[in-house]
């Protein structure tokens, strides 16, 4: 009995030994990982699976960045010219010797291929006055691109590209976006390179900034800064719902309230600059102004719907269609004006040289008047 006890604690001791060898020289043979000795147990997850991907955008981002472009621009400078250039006297011992080399300035910004046909969506402010435009993609390859044309009133320029078939963008519903939705924005933020911001919708509808004359901002927390203009604003398909455009800031860097024009209206002014090279929009030379409760009680008006007329261009379609200084504009082709800016917006959508339906209240009575609509002059975009 003694033996067998013996025998016993040998093999077991030896069966141990040989465990530990194992375990420390491989423990691939166990089917462990070959790591070395933990000071603490800890827990190894797992690789994720499908469900446990839900909060990545991964797959977003690897489908709308092929498309968002980095873009390059650079214009010559006019200094004044120094007056000794002029001097004969100095121009007789110095010749060619005075001329100044001309200088040029370079900024960047971002963009997004909407065609393979190299159509690429940005913003006026980015290429304005540029006279030399290189578009870089995510594979590193710069190519030239011309200006087919711009709207500075929205800020949308639209460039092309020439080359093999580019990956383009999918466009998405920017106008079933609601405050709360997850959004991604995507651009070259300080020159850094092609960046992802998430953030969320903060608002819709953001007008009277100051920013564009004609505003419909989607407002948004996705970190937004300088160079990012022009970038795509997606949602969590990848599919674009805005153009990047400005940002509210202090500093110059994102406090965390960026703009975004909504890509269904990117779409519509792209689709008349590619058809025409410009865009074109109705007038009918009128000043608007809010109804305060303090103008409603002043003017005795028995309500504050619509917006008053506080000027009126002579010589211009609402002066021939006889509307007055103190008019109350209610209605334009039956949709109800509810502030200056939708009246600008209503007004807009009309087509040059066609009548106009317009409702207005004068005296607190209602009346109906046609105005032969004209073409809006076209402005120049003032940047704050």
């Amino acid at each position: 009995m003694r033996n067998l006890w013996l025998i016993f604690a040998q093999t077991a001791t030896v069966a141990v030994g040989v465990l530990f060898v194992v375990t420390t020289l491989k423990p691939e043979w166990l089917g462990r990982p070959a790591t070395g000795p933990q000071v603490v147990e800890l827990r190894q997850a797992t690789s994720p699976g499908g469900s446990a991907r839900a909060a990545s955008y991964s797959d977003a981002v690897r489908k709308a960045v092929p498309a968002v472009v980095n873009i390059f621009t650079s214009k010559e400078i006019k200094t004044p010219r120094h007056p000794l250039l002029d001097d004969p006297l100095f121009r007789h011992f110095f010749g060619d010797r005075l001329e100044e080399e001309p200088q040029r300035a370079a900024s960047l910004g971002s963009g997004v291929i909407v065609s393979s046909k190299g159509y690429v969506l940005t913003n006026h402010h980015v290429v304005e006055a540029a006279d030399e435009i290189e578009v870089a993609l995510t594979d590193g390859k710069k190519l030239k691109a011309r200006a087919v044309g711009s709207d500075p009133e929205t800020d949308i320029a639209v460039l092309q590209v020439e080359g093999a078939p580019l990956p383009a963008i999918t466009f998405g519903d920017a106008d079933g976006l609601r405050v709360g939705d997850v959004v991604l924005a995507i651009g070259n933020p300080f020159g850094v390179g092609q960046t992802v911001t998430m953030g969320i919708v903060s608002a819709l509808g953001r007008s009277q900034l100051g920013i564009n004359t004609f505003e419909n901002f989607i407002q948004t927390d996705a970190a937004i800064n300088p160079g990012n203009s022009g970038g795509a604003l997606i949602d969590t398909a990848g599919n674009l719902v805005g153009i990047n455009t400005a940002i509210y800031s202090r500093s110059g860097g994102s406090l965390g309230i960026g703009f975004a024009i909504p890509a269904s209206s990117a779409k519509q002014v792209m689709e008349q600059i590619i058809q025409t090279g410009t865009v074109v929009r109705g007038w009918i030379g009128v000043e608007a102004q809010e109804i305060t409760p303090e103008i409603a009680e002043s003017c005795r008006l028995s309500s504050n719907n619509g917006v008053l007329i506080a000027g009126v261009l002579p010589g211009g379609p609402a002066a021939r269609a006889g509307l007055k200084p103190c008019d109350i504009l209610v209605a334009i082709e039956g949709s109800p004006v509810k502030d200056p800016n939708s009246m600008l917006n209503l007004v807009a959508a009309l087509v040059p040289g066609k009548p106009a339906s317009i409702r207005l209240r004068r005296d607190n009575k209602d009346m109906e008047i046609q105005v032969a609509v004209g073409k809006r002059p076209t402005q120049q975009r003032r940047r704050r």
